[in-house]
């Protein structure tokens, strides 16, 4: 506890704390305001955290959608708390992290979903063709805080450290005014929550790695690779019963023993072409693509063409950066083209109707016949901007700033 509030470790959490902003907890308190609420409270919370008497204040519930329907929770813990677990963090991650498994990719510092990816694909590269896809049910909300706990006290012996532990797990949840007790579940959106998610878990992937297996985890996602459908349940019923010892229970829907490529893992499938082992964005995830492009590109009144292009362009920063390392270059083109039609469709709805549209069409060298037809044809606009694709190329989308996914 000594190391968690010693100044320059404090200075690192705030610095960080600030960095990630994040939404009020439930007294209010915006990160802006940390540091003059730390100047004016810090002694009185120090030594309550030295003492053993510090209580958290309750989290407030958050809900947000899952790409496949239903809401994930969220506990947002408040700035202060955020600030101390982020303390706590940085001092428990360098003891606990050249511990965990290799095999361990989920929020943990130089290793992303990418790296998980790619140590997936050798596996299958090496003949491994089917996986064992483990998906566990609720884990955050399900975390038991004895059996968490009791392995924590294996590794810390400061007790007020375990004991402020168990208070931010044990903390209440604010939710329509009223405050409900928890005594089981890390929730998600406070700093601490992925270290004692990853600690829980790394005891299964010390076991799966003395018995030689080839695997992946991702946070509560793991992916086990193996060489045939008999390897593969004798593996799911070993995971299904060590992972009950842990009191926490397989999704028994969302995991399967199937052949590689007809599963998912992280946004990503894998598939074989000419004998190599490639990475594909999965069916789930190009749909959930056009649903918001569609979305963006939505043609109603009252929103300029470039205004459009700013806010897709950040959508699409974002989707390239994680998706853009598909070796699906079709897709990518296909997809770029999908989304300039989308945009010349939208063109046309803001030229309005019938003069207006032919006038602009015969300025960019459209023929009279052309140009008339599509101003005053009864078709919907989608219909119409596939014939625009001479007249509003693809030099007029790089001069609006469009971002290009097959680059």
């Amino acid at each position: 506890m000594e190391e968690v509030v010693q100044r320059g470790n404090l200075f690192r959490a705030l610095k960080r704390v600030k960095a990630n902003k994040g939404s009020p907890g439930v007294d209010g308190m915006t990160v802006d305001q940390l540091s003059a609420h730390l100047r004016a409270h810090w002694p009185r919370l120090r030594e309550e955290l030295l003492d053993g008497r510090y209580q958290p204040q309750p989290v407030r519930r958050c809900e947000i959608p899952k790409p496949k329907g239903g809401t994930r929770q969220l506990g947002i813990p408040t700035a202060a708390d955020r600030f101390i677990q982020q303390a706590i963090l940085q001092v428990l991650q360098p003891r606990f992290e050249p511990t965990f498994s290799p095999h361990s990719y989920g929020f943990r510092p130089g290793r992303s979903a990418h790296d998980a990816i790619t140590a997936a694909q050798r596996y299958v590269a090496e003949g491994r063709e089917f996986v064992v896809d483990v998906d566990l049910e609720k884990f955050f909300d399900r975390v038991n805080h004895d059996v968490l706990m009791g392995r924590l006290a294996r590794r810390l012996d400061d007790k007020r450290l375990l004991g402020l532990i168990r208070r931010y797990l044990e903390a209440g949840m604010l939710a329509n005014g009223v405050v409900t007790e928890r005594h089981e579940g890390t929730p998600q959106g406070g700093p601490l929550s992925p270290l004692l998610a990853n600690f829980l878990l790394d005891e299964v992937d010390k076991e799966l790695e003395q018995r030689g297996h080839a695997f992946v985890r991702y946070a509560d996602d793991c992916n086990v690779y193996v060489r045939s459908q008999r390897a593969g349940e004798r593996v799911m019923a070993f995971l299904r019963e060590r992972y009950a010892k842990l009191h926490l229970r397989l999704n028994e829907s969302k995991s399967a023993v199937a052949p590689v490529q007809t599963r998912k893992f992280l946004g990503y499938y894998l598939y074989r072409w000419g004998g190599e082992v490639r990475r594909g964005v999965s069916v789930e995830a190009q749909r959930a693509f056009k649903d918001r492009v569609r979305q963006i590109t939505r043609r109603v009144v009252g929103r300029s063409l470039p205004s459009v292009v700013n806010e897709l362009n950040t959508y699409l920063r974002g989707w390239k950066g994680y998706f853009g390392r598909t070796q699906q270059v079709k897709l990518l083109g296909a997809l770029d083209g999908w989304i300039r039609r989308r945009l010349r469709a939208l063109q046309l709805k803001h030229w309005s109707r019938g003069p207006t549209i032919y006038r602009k069409l015969r300025i960019r060298g459209m023929q009279r016949d052309t140009a008339w037809s599509i101003a005053c044809s009864p078709g919907g606009w989608w219909r119409r901007s596939l014939q625009l694709a001479r007249h509003l190329p693809l030099a007029w989308f790089d001069s609006l700033g469009l971002v290009r996914l097959a680059t």
